[in-house]
C-alpha cells in the first residue's frame, strides 16, 4: 500500500464531517518540523514566527522552519493558506485535495493526519489572517511542558469568526495604568497574545488626547510609539484603527479647524497603517453636530491623502437631547457617503437598540464596551459592595467573565463588532472573553478561561486557575460581609502560589490575580474590624450614657475610635499584597500607587493608594463628638449622641433606606436590572462617590472638608432622563408623612426633583446641598390615602454628559405623630 492510504480514520471522518476535539492518544511533537510556503506573505511568514517562538518560551523546544518535509518518522505541522496546500501537502496532498473548500474570511482549519511515516498537523487559513488565527488556536490546543509538546491526535476544527470586528484599544499614554510604561517589544507581544485569541484589531491614540502630555514611564515619545505600534499592527496583518478625539473648543472657527486638519494629518502621514478613524463627539470633546461632522468630512479628505482607503466613524457620546436629535437628523436627511459607521461606547444616551433602530440602515454600528472600570462607568459591576468600591477602586484588576459574556450576549448582535475601551492590562481576562465569543458567541466561557490559563500560565494550572479567576468574579457578588466565599478564593490562591513552578511566580498574569485575591480578603477583613469591633465598641461606648457623663463617654468614644490596630493576620495580608505590588510593577510596570510607582492619580488603578480607605464611619464620628464636645451644656450633648445612635430610626411606623446598599433598600424600585440591562439606562442600580471624593485616601476622605458617612459614599441612582423610583405599601391611609433624605452623590451640581407617581410635586428641581446635610418634606394626604406610594426623582431632563445625576443616599419615611 502507498503511504497515503493509512491516513487515520478518526482523522478523515473528522476532516470530512467536521467536529471539535476527540479523546485519541497525544500526537507527540517534541521533535517537529513546520512546513511553509519560503513565498508566503509577510503576515503569514510572522504568524509561524510566532508559533516557533511562543512554543520555544514554554517548552524550550525549538523548532525549525523548512519548506522541504522531514525525515520519516519526524512530526510535521503544515501551515499556510489553503491554495498554497497542494504544494505544501507532501505525501498528504491526495487526502487535502479530497476535503472540503475553505470558508468564509479569517477562517481556518486544523487537522491531524498520520500514516505509517508519521503524523502531521495541518493548519489550513482561508487567508492570510486564517493562517494567524489558526496559528492562535493550534497554541492553545498544545499540551506545552518543559521539553514537551503535544496535541491529541483526533483534533479537528472547522471555523471562521462570527463577527468581521474583534480588537481592543492600546492607549499608550499617562491616564494608563501599565501601557504607558511599555516597549515596543512589549506591545509586540501583547498584540501576538490578543491575535492568539482571535482579536483582529486594534486602536491607537494621539499624541494628543484628554491627558497629561508626557509620562514619567515613556520610554518613547508619544508619536514615534504611535508609529511603531502601526508598524507592528501591520506586521501581523492586524487593523488599526485609531480613537481620535477633536478636543478643540470651537470647530465653528474656520481657523481651528485648518490647524486641526494639519496636527491630524500629520498624525496619518507618520503611521505606516490606518484602516479607520474614531473620532468620540465627547467623553472627551463637545462639538455640536453639525460642526463636528462637517469637520469629519474634511479630516476624512486629508486621512484619504496617506491612507485612501481607511474609513471614518463617529459616536455620539456625551450629546444632550437636542444636539442627538440633530446628528441623526443629518444621518437621516444627508446620508453623507464619506462616512462609514456609527460607534456606540459610553454615555451614549440611548441604548444600543435604540440607536440601530434610529440611523439609517447603511451605516453598521461598531460597540465600543469599557471593559476596564468597575464603577461610574458604562457597565458597572451589579451589586457591588461599597468597601471594595472605596477600597479597590475603579481600575482595580477586574476579571468578569460571567459578567462580560452577559453584555456581550445580549448587545453585540446589533453590530458588527467591537473595540473595547481599555486603560490598562488590568481588564486582560475580558479582553479573552470578548475575543472569544467574537469569534464564536456559543463558545462556553469556562473554555475560554481554561485556555487562557493553560495558554498563559500553564497546562497544568488550566483547571485550578479558571476556576480562580471564576471565584474572583463571585467575590464581587453581593454583601462583602456574608460572602464567605472570599477567603475560600485566597486560599485557593495561596494553595497555587505554593505548587507552581517559579517561573509562573514571574508571570504578571499570575500576579494579578493573586494580588486581587489578596486584596479582597484583606478588605473583608478589614471591613469587618472596623464595623464589628471598632465602630460599634465606640457607639456602644455613647449608646449607655447617663446624665453627666456625656463628655467621659465623648472622651471614650474618641479614644477608641483613634486607637485601633490592624490583627498580625491582616498585617501579613498587606504585607503580602506590598510584595505583590512591587512585583507586579517589575514585570508589566503596572502603577499601583502614586507615589511609588508614579500613577497619573490614585482613580486610575493606584489600588495599594485605595486599600487601607477606611471602611466605617469613623471619621465621620470624630467629627461629630468634636462639634457635640463643644456643646455648652449637657443636654444638648446627650441630644447630640442621641442623634448619632438613632440615625437610622424613622421611629414608630415608619420606613428607613439605605440606598446604594442592595440589601438595605427594600422600597427601591430595581427594573429590569443587570442581566437585561446591564448600562443600567432603564433600572437603578447603585452607585459611589465620585474619584475626587476619595482622591485623598487614605488619610483624608471626601475633597471637601466635610467628613462623609458611609452611607453617603453609595447611593442608588438611575441614568440619563430616567426616574428613580421607591414604593411603599402597607401605609396608614389615615396618617401624615414626612420625608427625609439626603442627596450625596458624585455630581452634586446637579439639580434634583422629586414627586409623587401621581404627579404631585413634593420638591422642584433643586441643588443638593453642600456640606451634605438631611432634607425634610412634608408628604401631601392624598399621595398616602390609599395605603401605598410611590415617590419619583428626576435630574433635569435632557442633559449631555455621562447621564449621572440622580442619586439618593438615604431616606426616612416617618409616621409624624397625631396633631403634627
Amino acid at each position: 500500500m502507498k503511504s497515503a492510504q493509512f491516513v487515520t480514520v478518526v482523522g478523515l471522518l473528522y476532516l470530512l464531517y467536521g467536529g471539535d476535539h476527540c479523546n485519541a492518544a497525544a500526537v507527540d511533537l517534541s521533535k517537529t518540523v513546520v512546513i511553509a510556503d519560503v513565498a508566503a506573505s509577510r503576515p503569514e511568514k510572522t504568524a509561524v514566527e510566532m508559533l516557533v517562538d511562543e512554543v520555544y518560551k514554554r517548552t524550550q523546544l525549538r523548532w525549525t522552519i523548512s519548506a522541504a518535509w522531514p525525515a520519516i518518522g519526524t512530526p510535521a505541522i503544515v501551515v499556510g493558506r489553503a491554495e498554497q496546500m497542494p504544494a505544501l501537502a507532501g505525501r498528504f496532498a491526495a487526502e487535502i485535495a479530497k476535503t472540503p473548500a475553505a470558508k468564509s474570511a479569517e477562517g481556518y482549519r486544523i487537522f491531524v493526519l498520520q500514516d505509517k511515516s508519521g503524523p502531521a498537523v495541518f493548519v489550513v487559513g482561508t487567508d492570510a489572517r486564517g493562517v494567524l488565527f489558526g496559528v492562535g488556536r493550534l497554541l492553545r490546543a498544545l499540551r506545552m511542558m518543559p521539553g514537551e509538546a503535544s496535541l491529541d491526535a483526533g483534533f479537528q476544527i472547522d471555523t471562521a469568526p462570527a463577527y468581521p470586528l474583534r480588537g481592543h484599544q492600546l492607549g499608550y499614554r499617562p491616564k494608563t495604568n501599565s501601557y504607558d510604561a511599555w516597549d515596543l517589544k512589549q506591545w509586540e507581544q501583547y498584540y501576538r497574545d490578543l491575535a492568539v485569541f482571535g482579536a483582529n484589531a486594534v486602536e491607537l491614540i494621539p499624541p494628543r488626547s484628554d491627558d497629561d502630555a508626557t509620562s514619567p514611564h515613556f520610554p518613547l515619545p508619544p508619536l514615534e510609539m504611535m508609529t511603531g505600534m502601526s508598524g507592528l499592527a501591520d506586521k501581523y496583518g492586524l487593523d488599526v484603527w485609531i480613537w481620535y478625539p477633536a478636543m478643540d473648543r470651537d470647530y465653528a472657527d474656520p481657523t481651528t479647524v485648518e490647524a486641526a486638519l494639519v496636527e491630524w494629518g500629520d498624525v496619518f502621514k507618520h503611521l505606516p497603517r490606518i484602516d479607520a478613524v474614531f473620532v468620540p463627539g465627547g467623553d472627551p470633546g463637545h462639538t455640536q453636530p453639525k460642526h463636528l461632522l462637517a469637520l469629519l468630512e474634511k479630516q476624512t479628505q486629508v486621512l484619504h491623502r496617506t491612507h485612501p482607503k481607511a474609513q471614518m466613524w463617529v459616536s455620539p457620546q456625551s450629546f444632550n437631547q437636542e444636539w442627538l436629535d440633530e446628528f441623526l437628523e443629518i444621518l437621516k436627511r444627508d446620508e453623507p457617503k464619506w462616512l462609514s459607521g456609527i460607534v456606540f461606547g459610553p454615555q451614549v444616551r440611548v441604548s444600543l437598540p435604540q440607536l440601530r433602530a434610529a440611523i439609517p440602515k447603511r451605516y453598521p454600528i461598531r460597540h465600543y464596551p469599557d471593559i476596564t472600570h468597575s464603577r461610574q462607568c458604562q457597565y458597572p459591576v451589579p451589586d457591588w459592595d461599597v468597601a471594595f468600591a472605596l477600597a479597590e477602586g475603579r481600575e482595580c484588576i477586574n476579571p468578569r467573565p460571567l459578567g462580560q459574556a452577559t453584555i456581550f450576549r445580549l448587545l453585540q448582535p446589533y453590530t458588527i463588532g467591537f473595540l473595547t475601551y481599555s486603560e490598562g492590562c488590568n481588564d486582560d481576562v475580558n479582553k479573552a472573553i470578548w475575543s472569544g465569543l467574537g469569534w464564536d458567541p456559543k463558545t462556553d466561557v469556562n473554555e475560554i478561561l481554561r485556555d487562557y490559563a493553560g495558554y498563559f500560565i500553564g497546562d497544568p494550572y488550566r483547571d485550578d486557575f479558571a476556576k480562580g479567576l471564576l471565584a474572583l468574579e463571585r467575590n464581587w457578588q453581593g454583601s462583602i460581609a456574608k460572602n464567605n466565599e472570599i477567603e475560600k478564593t485566597l486560599e485557593h490562591f495561596q494553595a497555587m502560589e505554593t505548587n507552581v513552578s517559579p517561573e509562573v511566580t514571574k508571570n504578571w498574569r499570575f500576579q494579578q490575580a493573586v494580588y486581587r485575591a489578596y486584596c479582597d480578603a484583606y478588605v473583608r477583613g478589614r471591613l469587618y474590624r472596623e464595623n464589628r469591633c471598632q465602630e460599634s465598641f465606640a457607639l456602644a461606648a455613647l449608646s449607655d450614657v447617663k446624665k453627666g457623663d456625656a463628655l467621659s463617654a465623648l472622651t471614650e468614644a474618641e479614644r477608641i475610635l483613634n486607637s485601633w490596630t490592624l490583627p498580625a493576620r491582616l498585617v501579613e495580608l498587606k504585607k503580602r499584597i506590598t510584595v505583590l505590588a512591587d512585583d507586579m510593577f517589575q514585570s508589566i510596570r503596572m502603577q499601583t500607587s502614586v507615589e511609588k510607582y508614579k500613577a497619573i492619580s490614585v482613580d486610575r488603578g493606584a489600588t495599594l493608594d485605595l486599600i487601607d480607605y477606611p471602611l466605617n464611619d469613623g471619621r465621620w464620628l470624630l467629627q461629630r463628638i468634636a462639634a457635640i464636645k463643644k456643646l455648652p451644656d449637657e443636654d444638648a450633648r446627650l441630644r447630640g449622641i442621641q442623634e448619632i445612635i438613632k440615625w437610622t430610626d424613622p421611629g414608630p411606623g415608619g420606613f428607613y433606606d439605605d440606598l446604594g446598599h442592595p440589601g438595605r433598600q427594600p422600597h427601591v424600585v430595581v427594573g429590569e436590572g443587570f442581566e437585561r440591562d446591564p448600562a443600567f439606562l432603564a433600572s437603578s442600580h447603585n452607585g459611589f462617590a465620585g474619584p475626587d471624593m476619595v482622591r485623598n485616601a487614605p488619610g483624608g476622605g471626601p475633597s471637601e472638608s466635610q467628613a462623609w458617612r458611609m452611607f453617603w459614599l453609595d447611593h442608588a441612582e438611575s441614568l440619563v432622563d430616567a426616574p428613580l423610583l421607591m414604593k411603599y405599601t402597607d401605609l396608614d391611609p389615615a396618617a401624615q408623612y414626612r420625608l427625609r433624605v439626603v442627596y450625596a452623590g458624585d455630581a452634586p451640581r446637579t439639580k434634583i426633583r422629586l414627586e409623587t407617581g401621581t404627579g404631585i410635586e413634593i420638591h422642584p428641581y433643586i441643588d443638593k446641598p453642600r456640606p451634605i446635610a438631611p432634607l425634610e418634606f412634608d408628604i401631601p394626604a392624598a399621595a398616602t390615602k390609599s395605603g401605598e406610594l410611590v415617590l419619583r426623582w428626576n435630574r433635569e431632563p435632557g442633559l449631555g454628559g455621562n447621564g449621572r445625576g440622580c442619586q439618593v443616599s438615604e431616606t426616612w419615611l416617618m409616621k409624624k405623630p397625631p396633631g403634627n
